[in-house]
């Protein structure tokens, strides 16, 4: 885990990415998706680290799908400290972000409440 490389403005767990070698977060400028990011543009026009600090409830870009929006929701509620935590103890007790491809243990949840379970205990239900 690279937790220096934090979460990305839409939820994700940079520090676990399979990518995290070549690419240096939505935090950096240097980041890929800048020109297409609507959660990157968003939090930045809105002075946020991440759609996690927003008082609205969108779905907009990445939100759109159930990993981000979940991952969003949980930082929310307890905060970005609290998520590295439990990833970081969940990698360690053998939980995978990125599995197959970009799929792993936190994907295929039905809702965020579900995958806010998940990622608290390491244990589906």
């Amino acid at each position: 885990m690279k937790r220096e490389l934090g979460i990305a403005r839409c939820g994700l767990a940079c520090c676990l990415c399979s990518e995290n070698t070549v690419c240096t977060g939505c935090q950096d400028d240097a980041c890929a998706g800048k020109d297409w990011c609507e959660n990157r543009k968003c939090s930045r026009e809105k002075n946020f680290a991440g759609c996690y600090e927003c008082p609205e409830n969108c779905r907009k870009g990445m939100l759109a799908k159930s990993k981000p929006y979940g991952f969003t929701q949980f930082t929310k509620r307890y905060g970005a400290k609290e998520l590295l935590d439990c990833l970081e103890r969940n990698e360690a007790n053998g939980v995978i972000y990125h599995r197959n491809g970009i799929v792993g243990d936190y994907d295929g949840f039905d809702s965020a409440e579900d995958l806010a379970k998940f990622i608290k205990t390491g244990k589906r239900t």
